[in-house]
């Protein structure tokens, strides 16, 4: 890594967090050097407790340390506090005093109950940054609803555009909305921190899984609102409008040739050797192979099931926009992963060399740097040191349940 300090150094982000959103959004900010600290329930006698990410199976480094966890919480410190107690109101407002933001994703009606707005914390720091990321937003009828990415994709229209058009509605494999609006979340805390660094000022940053989902349908959801286009689903996961761009059978397997340009139609015949594919009228232009993209599909399946994968992947790699399909071992196990240094290795207390992704970013030319998600309370005490809190003090909030 660069010499240079990382681009957050020096600021602390107090996270009050569970599950997956909140989490990957102030993962990229402890990545990129912020000291993120994230307050979980204590364990109540010797049960429970933590994010319940920790207990997200099937697969566990221990009891309750999942590897679920691990895909979210890298970098960051964890401190046990039970912010439904005075006492652990007053160790959170010290932290407040110490901190630049204060970060959670909590129902949308909770953050008021649990006193983590900017209203509730000005007075103790006046440049803190409040930000909040829930299922339907804190501002509506819909603030106690609990809610979770499958049901955003559902919503927003995600499921009826995913999947064969003669099959049932499919959510995407991954918890997209849960990934972005985490995402926006950091975006806005980080607008919110640069003003308040100017100003002195802190305010309220909110987003919520419904309206990033909702904003992530993009170009169908203008064509729509504006000439009443609907877009449906498209065989073989077709662009709706650029032609060829889908998947098409090779002979050992499935690739996805993106022809998005016409000057990559042009290469592609010519890259394969099929002027008669070329010249047929019906696939003169886009707007031809649009019209008659269920002929171009059987024709370029019969073309490209003459040669297996590895084949058209070298012929026409670097020249026509094109992948193969891959399942997420192949995909894990591609050897670029390893050339881009997309894959990296942390030592965990239970297992030296786990592996992780890295960071998709990179900083003076490097990816950040890891370093293990912490075990449960793993730094409440050096945390309480740091706050000013005697060893008799922290012992008798651990006694009480504070931490």
């Amino acid at each position: 890594m660069t010499q240079r300090s990382l681009p957050l150094a020096g600021f602390r982000i107090i996270s009050i967090e569970q599950y997956g959103a909140g989490p990957y959004g102030t993962m990229h900010l402890a990545q990129l050097g912020a000291e993120v600290i994230k307050i979980e329930p204590p364990r109540k006698d010797g049960k429970g407790g933590g994010d319940t990410a920790r207990s997200v199976g099937p697969h566990f480094l221990r009891k309750d340390e999942s590897l679920y966890f691990q895909a979210f919480n890298l970098n960051k410190r964890s401190l046990t506090l039970d912010l439904a107690t005075p006492e652990g109101q007053a160790v959170l407002h010290k932290l407040v005093k110490t901190a630049h933001a204060v970060a959670n994703n909590m129902r949308g009606d909770l953050p008021a109950k649990m006193g983590v707005t900017y209203e509730a914390l000005k007075d103790i720091n006046p440049a803190i940054v409040c930000a909040h990321l829930s299922a339907y937003g804190r501002d509506n009828a819909r603030a106690k609803w609990p809610g979770y990415d499958y049901l955003m994709q559902a919503e927003a229209g995600y499921c009826m555009l995913t999947g064969d058009p003669d099959g049932e509605p499919q959510r995407m494999g991954l918890s997209m909305v849960d990934f972005m609006t985490g995402t926006i979340m950091a975006v806005g805390l980080l607008a919110a921190l640069v003003d308040a660094q100017r100003t002195g000022l802190g305010r309220e940053i909110d987003t919520d899984l419904l309206s990033a989902g909702v904003h992530q349908t993009s170009y169908p959801a203008l064509w729509y609102m504006n000439e009443g286009d609907v877009t449906g689903r498209t065989p073989r996961s077709a662009h709706p409008s650029a032609t060829p761009s889908q998947m098409v059978k090779a002979q050992d397997g499935w690739m996805f040739v993106m022809c998005q340009l016409p000057k990559f139609w042009d290469v592609l015949m010519t890259r394969m050797g099929r002027a008669d594919i070329a010249g047929d009228p019906r696939f003169a232009t886009n707007a031809d192979r649009l019209a008659n993209r269920d002929a171009l599909t059987q024709v370029l399946d019969t073309a490209f099931s003459e040669q297996p994968v590895a084949h058209w992947m070298a012929l026409l790699e670097g020249y026509v926009p094109v992948s193969p399909v891959y399942g997420l071992d192949q995909a894990m196990d591609n050897p670029w992963l390893e050339t881009i240094g997309m894959r990296d290795t942390v030592d965990h207390p239970d297992r030296a060399g786990l592996h992780v992704l890295a960071s998709p970013i990179k900083v003076d030319g490097q990816r950040l740097p890891n370093r293990a998600g912490p075990l449960l309370g793993a730094d409440s005490a050096a945390i309480l040191q740091e706050l000013g809190y005697s060893d008799e003090e922290a012992t008798a909030l651990r006694s009480a349940g504070v931490v």
